[in-house]
């Protein structure tokens, strides 16, 4: 069956997504058949206008129940008591759904071959004003999902009345059969879209949240293929910012457990007690402010994946607390003595050397080799810089919220984005480019002037060249020469992280430092030796 999103760039659908952006702050999503969203699935979210559903989507329990009111919206077409507002003819395909909020999810079948291939939808508008005792009810719902610091605002959601509802059923039917038409013109010529490599197949079908084709991400491909099928505990390693939840939900995603609970728990977010009760729940009572029972989350992603970022940080009790669950598979509620079983898959992650920690007696050994069963080490951005374009397409398209087109890179641009270090990897590059849509207005084409000052302003590496000095005199000084010169160049291009450095050039810390104090390197500013 047809992926719908290969049809995304077509000029109905282009011209839809402005269209609803402009008059109603609606967005257009695709679901498969059975009513899935890949982009909820993925983390890629596009939310309305409406702060109410933004709210919704970007917690884990909303954003669950988004899901299920578009499966149900998906299931149960036409069967709503919205489906079929006064004048809307019976053989109109679109439907009109109630979600988890009250709101109205819009959509259209789109058949290929006379099977059902998915679904275009939009959701977040509502049918009439909203009264007070709808608002109140609104916050109820939002508070059940999670706190609330923001609250949203009822005039942010778009009211459309009857006979803009059929309008909007309208346009999703008219974008649905552009595609069936387009499908049907393409097969009947022989020729469907195109397919990428197979290697690239891998990246955008199997590991949709991934994106790269680069060697470096090939080898991951190749790797997460072999283990998604297992139950074996992962670690996942990779300097900060390398997308190390996006590679774990991955692995969710494409093994068994993939329709269960995926949780993710920052290990660094809270102290000692609120980590080991949000981990392991408490019984009410258990400590001042415990009212009530709460389940922890290893119960939430009971026969799923737990994703624990940050493991690293985690204390020695709350270490010891980890290994029993590993082992036994049981956890034990703070201020209970009931132990209750588990079943859940663990992938942690942390950009921290847990070898080095174990050496100084900072973490478990045995707890590190129970999470190291197998291991999964991320690429920085800098050696996937042939993934730079595909990421930044990628990025363009998330972000930018005008209409038509996301504005083109200059060769300049370009350049300079491929020049640059990434220190914080793909997290800063996604912010690089959402700040230059933000800043750059309607401009058709961005270029480098209109990057920040860091990245625009970075040095060039230094370009490959044959030394002829080096080809005479002694060896040992022409070793001594390229030894000098790729501590000095490593130094500015870690910001001085030896830890990382020595890690690089495949020395321990302690050599690299008798090299750097030998050579008589001293950081800008007087930071000498010592840092890091």
């Amino acid at each position: 069956m047809a992926d719908l999103r290969a049809y995304e760039n077509l000029h109905a659908v282009v011209v839809l997504k402005s269209l609803l952006r402009r008059w109603w702050r609606l967005e257009i999503e695709i679901a498969d058949a059975a009513g899935e969203v890949p982009g909820y699935i993925a983390g890629r979210l596009n939310p309305p206008g409406n702060e109410y559903c933004r709210h919704a989507l970007f917690s884990v329990e909303g954003r669950g129940r988004c899901a299920a009111s578009v499966r149900e919206a998906a299931a149960g077409a036409q069967t709503d008591d919205v489906s079929r507002p006064s004048g809307t003819s019976v053989e109109r395909r679109g439907f009109l759904h109630r979600c988890h909020m009250g709101f109205i999810v819009a959509g259209a079948p789109v058949s290929f071959d006379g099977r059902l291939a998915g679904f275009l939808f939009a959701a977040g508008a509502a049918r009439d004003p909203l009264s007070p005792d709808d608002e109140r009810v609104l916050d109820e719902k939002l508070a059940a999902l999670g706190p609330v610091s923001d609250p949203p605002s009822p005039r942010s959601v778009r009211v459309l009345g009857v006979a803009g509802l059929r309008q909007l059923q309208d346009l999703l039917e008219l974008a649905a059969q552009e595609i069936e038409t387009h499908h049907a013109a393409g097969a009947q010529a022989g020729a469907r879209l195109p397919e990428p490599p197979a290697e690239e197949r891998i990246a955008h079908l199997r590991f949709g949240t991934l994106v790269g084709s680069s060697p470096p991400m090939q080898k991951l491909y190749r790797l997460i293929e072999k283990i998604v099928t297992s139950d074996s505990t992962v670690l996942i390693g990779g300097e900060s910012g390398t997308g190390k939840e996006l590679v774990a939900r991955a692995i969710h995603l494409g093994g068994p457990r993939a329709k269960r609970p995926f949780v993710v728990q920052n290990c660094s977010a809270f102290n000692d007690n609120l980590l080991e009760s949000a981990l392991f729940g408490h019984v009410r009572g258990a400590f001042t402010g415990a009212v009530r029972e709460k389940k922890g989350l290893f119960e939430v992603a009971d026969s799923g994946t737990f994703f624990l970022d940050e493991v690293g940080d985690m204390s020695a009790a709350l270490q010891t607390k980890l290994l029993r669950v590993l082992q036994e598979g049981t956890v034990t509620p703070v201020g209970s003595n009931v132990v209750r079983e588990v079943d859940v898959r663990v992938i942690a992650a942390t950009h921290k050397d847990l070898e080095r920690m174990v050496e100084r007696g900072e973490f478990r050994e045995d707890l590190y080799y129970r999470l190291n069963v197998i291991r999964v080490e991320l690429p920085p951005l800098r050696e996937r810089a042939d993934d730079l374009p595909l990421l930044i397409d990628h990025f363009l398209k998330k972000h930018f919220r005008g209409d038509g087109r996301p504005p083109r890179l200059a060769e300049d641009a370009l350049l300079a984005l491929r020049r640059y270090g990434w220190p914080g990897n793909i997290r800063e590059l996604e912010n690089e480019i959402e700040r230059m849509i933000v800043l750059c207005g309607e401009v058709e084409e961005v270029t480098a002037d209109m990057l920040s000052v860091r990245v625009r302003e970075a040095e060039a590496p230094p370009k490959e060249r044959v030394d002829t000095r080096m080809l005479t005199g002694p060896l040992k000084d022409a070793v001594e020469s390229l030894e000098r010169d790729m501590i000095r160049e490593g130094l500015i291009r870690t910001r001085w992280n030896k830890s990382r450095l020595a890690k690089d050039l495949g020395i321990s810390r302690s050599s690299l430092i008798a090299k750097v104090q030998a050579y008589g390197f001293e950081r800008a500013g007087g930071g000498g030796t010592g840092s890091h």
